[in-house]
């Protein structure tokens, strides 16, 4: 089953923006495909578990009923993601200048954003068909302050019908990427229920990076410079929102620091998204050298500032990285302190951070590192 929620299709995106690639992209980020296994999360069930229909036991097989569960899984993953990840990105535009973009702020998915093999699951077990759905609304931006919900079907924009089918999220993607040429706003016309409505959605300027669950049970991440992956095991091994956004707060800015490329993470990205994938699969094809204590350390003091701008409370920080590197040090291969190997220099320099923010919010000091 881990392999099987691995093929989503590499169409389907992160956020409404305005490019061509696809729906749910900002123009600067690559496919962006959120995944997992069969792993229970730790989240409660969300709302997209609660909304999705249950499907009748006569309905379906036994294969299929794993394969709903599963995905229903993944989904309530992808959101405890989502929603930690929304104050990183909408709050800190000022500070990922190159890579911010404007964007409407929803997921939306037919059931042919995965693969063949659950295309039917998505049908039966979280509600989708040949019609593009809202599947997550980023808090704080503008698709959420217009009032889009999930379950929303999308019609029209700015009066123009939107396609169905298994191609309709990247011709959807077209059509709103020309419509959001300079526009502050965009009208959507939606079905909610048995009723047309219609929204008037504000642009959200923010930082345009994928946010992916990796289907690896090692207690990692990973950036390539456009995508944020967190895997699995990392996020299994985040006992709260709080220390879970510590992670994705080191990653964006390790995202927002890179001038160019990083092909071997992307490697490592793709391969966490390949059905055909798994952890060995993925160590014997890429080693990641790991980054250098200057390099690290810069990205802590920035992860600082772009957490306390979102509003996370950043005392622990400290404590939560020398506890990573404690139970996973760098003599384990492929987990997180072998990328990050320089834990005392780290904390030593996020500590004087720390110090310097907590002098600039008690004076009300703007927070630019």
């Amino acid at each position: 089953m881990q392999a099987a929620l691995a093929a989503t299709n590499r169409r389907t995106r992160v956020w409404m923006a305005g490019c061509a690639c696809a729906v749910l992209a900002g123009c600067v980020t690559p496919p962006a495909v959120v995944q997992t296994g069969t792993k229970p999360s730790a989240t409660p069930h969300t709302q997209a578990q609660a909304a999705a229909p249950t499907p009748s036991a006569d309905a379906i097989d036994s294969n299929t009923t794993i394969k709903i569960a599963a995905l229903r899984n993944w989904t309530a993953q992808q959101d405890r993601l989502y929603q930690v990840a929304a104050p990183l990105l909408i709050k800190n535009a000022a500070l990922c200048k190159r890579q911010a973009r404007h964007l409407l702020g929803f997921t939306a998915k037919t059931k042919y954003s995965y693969s063949a093999e659950l295309a039917d699951a998505a049908q039966a077990g979280i509600g989708l068909d040949e019609r593009l759905r809202v599947m997550n609304v980023l808090p704080g931006s503008g698709a959420e302050q217009s009032g889009l919900q999930r379950d929303d079907i999308l019609l029209a924009v700015d009066n123009k019908p939107l396609p169905q089918g298994a191609k309709a999220d990247h011709a959807a993607g077209e059509i709103i990427s020309k419509a959001m040429k300079n526009r502050n706003s965009l009208k959507l016309a939606l079905l909610r229920g048995a009723e047309r409505i219609e929204r008037d959605v504000a642009l959200t300027h923010a930082c345009a990076f994928g946010i992916e669950l990796g289907n690896s049970d090692d207690i990692n991440s990973y950036s390539d410079g456009y995508r944020v992956m967190i895997t699995r095991g990392m996020l299994n091994f985040a006992r709260s929102e709080e220390e879970l956004a510590y992670v994705l707060a080191k990653e964006i800015a390790h995202a927002i620091l890179a001038r160019q490329p990083r092909p071997r993470m992307r490697a490592v990205i793709d391969n966490l998204q390949s059905p055909a994938a798994s952890d060995a699969d993925t160590r014997r094809q890429t080693a990641l050298p790991p980054y250098s204590p200057v390099l690290d350390a810069t990205a802590d003091k920035l992860s600082l500032y772009l957490l306390a701008r979102a509003g996370y409370p950043i005392d622990n920080a400290v404590v939560f990285w020398k506890r990573l590197a404690a139970q996973y040090p760098g003599t384990i291969a492929h987990g997180h302190t072998a990328l990050h190997p320089s834990t005392a220099y780290r904390a030593s320099v996020m500590t004087q951070v720390l110090q310097r923010l907590k002098f600039k919010m008690a004076r009300n000091q703007p927070l630019l590192p």
